[in-house]
């Protein structure tokens, strides 16, 4: 089961440290005609969006510990990007998930 942003961790605003992307996630997301900062603004506000309950449940459990973050969006053509948090909040980074 998927949550949603209505279900979405508000207490708390992650910290992104240094933002980044791959090139092949500034390709997709121009290609798409998507805007980086909606996803980055998602993540930061605790919507994970499309990922399994339990990765919401880690993700909303790393906002009180030293863990990563990752979250998953689709784009306006349906190419999946993740944006992912480092446990130590230096980076966070946009890319496909094949670029992992």
């Amino acid at each position: 089961m998927l949550n949603n942003a209505s279900s979405h961790n508000q207490s708390r605003v992650l910290r992104l440290g240094q933002l980044v992307a791959t090139p092949g996630a500034i390709m997709a997301m121009t290609a798409a005609g998507n805007d980086p900062a909606e996803f980055i603004s998602r993540h930061r506000n605790g919507d994970w969006g499309d990922v399994p309950a339990e990765d919401w449940q880690a993700n909303n459990d790393a906002l009180l510990t030293a863990n990563r973050v990752l979250s998953a969006y689709l784009l306006k053509d349906g190419t999946r990007v993740w944006v992912i948090t480092e446990a130590d909040r230096s980076a966070t980074t946009i890319l496909l998930p094949d670029e992992y």
